[in-house]
């Protein structure tokens, strides 16, 4: 069963779909998270969060001030400026 993945900015949804592995930073290091991974609480910190989907593509997005919540396989990232690499 693929993580549930939703980022969002303070005014926008940036991404909202099904993943493999999603890589995020937060003010305590890097974390990655696959399906079935442990309930998390974290502050984002500034940098690239990494999206795998189901079908392999990848997907970079540039995301700041905000945290994110793991929990029952769906990862919720809220970010105050959050915005996809081309």
């Amino acid at each position: 069963m693929p993580l549930k993945v939703s980022l969002v900015s303070a005014d926008a949804e940036i991404w909202s779909g099904e993943a493999s592995l999603v890589i995020a930073k937060t003010v305590e290091g890097e974390i990655g998270f696959m399906p079935g991974h442990e309930p998390v609480l974290a502050i984002l910190a500034e940098g690239q969060v990494r999206i795998t989907q189901t079908s392999g593509t990848k997907i970079l997005a540039n995301a700041q001030d905000g945290f994110l919540s793991m929990e029952s396989d769906e990862l919720t990232i809220v970010a105050g400026n959050a915005a996809l690499i081309a």
